[in-house]
């Protein structure tokens, strides 16, 4: 699929072909033969998901474009329509590289570890016998089978719900005459996989959706079943809340929900095994366009391959890494550590108990007289959210910036809201025109006559679930520079207070961010030019701000050593002759979700260090309020220049994202192999041991 970027005659690569690109990298994790069985589903199921949402929000934005008047069309600096048959051609090319690893690979790979899945026509009587009462006891009152007649009934297809179109022949009618018929697969009620049983020590697996073809002879009991072919739309789900700055947003956002899920279709996808006749009926029915087709195999919805039964061969999974318990906050108060030194963790590689285990002894710590918090998006049973509701009780102070914008987390933000508010808790809701995407949390304690305070400033949300699957860097500190900021930061969250003065320290989007990056950058490039040392490292999830992408490309062409590490999109080409040969990008893709961002700034050797909540992409710098924290402690810029220089020498999951090497694995330069994430676990774990040396992590 590269050859689609290198053909593309543009300074900066479409943010939708990068993201595709991204994507096949989560697709080269389940093609990869040395990653483990168990391990490859779930990259399957990821890739899946990703692709889902690609549809949902993305192709749909691109597919109203299109509607536009030609005036209108006529402005944008792209060809919406030409756009979208390219991202379609990719798509549809991905997916049938998808079908054959998982046909040809994944399913033997499964067999040899007596794992098997089964088609409803290849049942053992004892199978049939079991899926039998199955049908009676658990599939009857869910499935709701429709006898389609012509044009004249047209059925309404969920948002990303299975269904079975069906071809059936009367019993006593025309040999000749066929009707079409759909059901859906109702597996928002019961799981995708069953379990068979089984006497031996083999393991049996069947789809919900093979149960529901198995029993299509009791659905249609006046009908010969001739063939089934499994189909799914995808809907437009943007909110289109269009920000106004008056009237209610809360109800806005739930009256937009609500429509969400009867938004207009942005795919139709179909077992391309298919007859076209069929399909051609089915498109006219559902008044889908014929562009808007997305073939794959005869199973849709991979991600639920997610909960596909492992049946604790742990042979097949990874090996656990165990995360490591900070040896700093293990015995004793945790305020108490952070007020003598800062301390930065990273997770998943530490234990995250420690943020729970900061807000609960901030709960109970009768000097304790605040909490502040932001959250943007929370577990769905988050101890930290306990430990807020337990502060309040206490009689504390608690403030909570709730957004209600992050997207798929409106309906549980909204309802985590509610029960924060009747429980005491101060909640403040999102603003019109902006998302606030920082992560910060500041505790304020009374000592006899003196305020103390301490910052959790973060890359990652709340969340005790994602943690241990994302990559992210904490910082606690009691900085008073830093603290002191954090608050005006929180005084603009909570009476949208603007500062009176200005930030010296931290980087906030909307006020100084843009404006000190831009300045940042450009002294790296006026040293470059005096002939001194300049040096970048920018890690991020995204890169698509062309104003930021220039001013890298100024920098390299200057002379400045440009390091990229980005997991997503990346809209500038590196590498690229006469444009951009000093800076050179990878991606790495791997067990954990690479989530942190950290930018590096030699800075005439002073080297400045920042970890941010913000990507470089136009929202984040420009519709968002954002926080990057700087790293003053020595001894922490080592521990991130260390962690950096290890995902620079991963020779084993990062490719390069460079003008004409895209997604290609990096050679091995080094004497041994280097996986960074498995690398940065021994190296915490080391660091764990000295810091802690009766500390023995098992």
């Amino acid at each position: 699929m590269e050859e689609n970027i290198k053909n593309i005659e543009y300074e900066y690569i479409d943010r939708d072909l990068s993201w595709l690109n991204f994507n096949y990298r989560v697709l080269q994790e389940a093609k990869d033969p040395s990653v483990r069985l168990m391990e490859r589903l779930k990259f399957f199921a990821i890739y899946s998901s990703n692709l889902g949402e690609f549809f949902r929000i993305r192709v749909a934005h691109h597919k109203n474009i299109e509607k536009l008047g030609k005036k209108t069309r006529s402005e944008l600096n792209y060809d919406p329509k030409k756009l979208l048959k390219l991202l379609y051609s990719i798509v549809n090319k991905q997916l049938t590289e998808f079908n054959d690893i998982f046909d040809n690979e994944i399913v033997p790979k499964l067999a040899e570890e007596n794992i098997f899945l089964h088609s409803h026509r290849e049942l053992s009587k004892e199978h049939q016998q079991f899926l039998d009462i199955f049908f009676r006891e658990n599939l009857l009152p869910f499935v709701q089978p429709v006898l389609l007649i012509g044009n004249r009934i047209k059925p309404f297809l969920n948002n990303s719900e299975l269904y079975l179109t069906i071809i059936l022949k009367a019993k006593d009618g025309d040999d000749e005459a066929e009707q079409f018929a759909i059901v859906k697969i109702p597996s928002d009620h019961l799981p995708r996989f069953i379990i068979l049983p089984s006497k031996d020590d083999s393991h049996h697996v069947i789809l919900l959706d093979e149960i529901v073809r198995y029993s299509l002879k009791w659905l249609f009991p006046g009908y010969n079943v001739i063939h089934s072919y499994s189909v799914k739309i995808t809907r437009d789900a943007e909110l289109y809340i269009e920000d106004e700055f008056s009237g209610d947003l809360l109800d806005k956002i739930k009256k937009s929900l609500i429509k969400r899920h009867i938004g207009p279709a942005s795919r139709l996808v179909y077992d391309d095994a298919m007859p076209k006749e069929m399909l051609h009926y089915f498109l006219r029915l559902l008044e889908i366009q014929k562009t808007d087709l997305t073939p794959e195999g005869r199973y849709h919805n991979n991600f639920d391959f997610f909960n596909f039964p492992d049946f604790k061969l742990k042979h097949l999974k990874n090996k656990l890494l165990k995360p490591i318990h900070y040896a700093a906050f293990q015995n004793g108060s945790i305020l108490n550590a952070v007020e003598k030194e800062d301390h930065l963790l990273y997770f998943p590689f530490h234990d995250y108990e420690s943020i729970v285990g900061f807000f609960d002894e901030a709960a109970s710590d009768p000097e304790v007289t605040s909490i502040k918090v932001t959250l943007y998006r929370v577990a769905r049973k988050s101890k930290i959210i306990d430990a807020l509701i337990e502060a309040a009780a206490q009689g504390k102070n608690v403030f909570v910036f709730l957004e209600v914008k992050a997207r798929f987390d409106e309906e549980a933000n909204l309802r985590w809201g509610e029960e924060m508010e009747k429980n005491g808790i101060k909640v403040r809701y999102s603003f019109p025109g902006l998302k606030v995407h920082a992560k910060c949390a500041l505790i304020t304690k009374k000592r006899n006559n003196e305020t103390i305070q301490y910052a959790y400033l973060s890359t990652g949300n709340f969340h005790e679930q994602t943690a241990r699957a994302y990559t992210d860097h904490g910082l606690f500190t009691s900085h008073d520079k830093i603290t002191l900021e954090v608050s005006r930061v929180f005084a603009f969250l909570e009476n949208t207070k603007l500062p009176t003065q200005s930030f010296q320290h931290l980087l906030v989007g909307q006020f100084n961010m843009n404006d000190e990056l831009r300045a940042l950058i450009r002294f790296e490039n006026e040293q470059a030019q005096l002939g001194k040392p300049a040096k970048i490292i920018i890690k991020l999830n995204g890169l698509q701000d062309n104003e930021m992408i220039d001013l890298l490309y100024d920098a390299g062409k200057a002379g400045v050593k440009i390091n990229l590490i980005v997991r997503g999109i990346c809209c500038l080409i590196p590498n690229k002759p006469g444009m951009s040969e000093n800076i050179s990008g990878i991606s790495i893709v791997d067990r954990f979700l690479e989530h942190s961002r950290v930018y590096y700034f030699y800075h005439g050797g002073e080297e400045k260090i920042f970890i941010s909540s913000s990507d470089w992409m136009v929202r984040n710098l420009h519709f968002r309020i954002e926080v990057a924290f700087p790293i003053y402690s020595e001894k922490l810029k080592k521990e991130v220049l260390d962690i950096l220089d290890l995902q620079l020498r991963d020779n084993m999951k990062a490719r390069s994202i460079e003008y004409q090497k895209m997604n290609e694995y990096l050679k091995n330069t080094e004497e041994k192999k280097v996986r960074s994430q498995i690398e940065t676990y021994k190296y915490y774990k080391n660091l764990n041991k000295i810091a802690s040396p009766e500390t023995d992590e098992k």
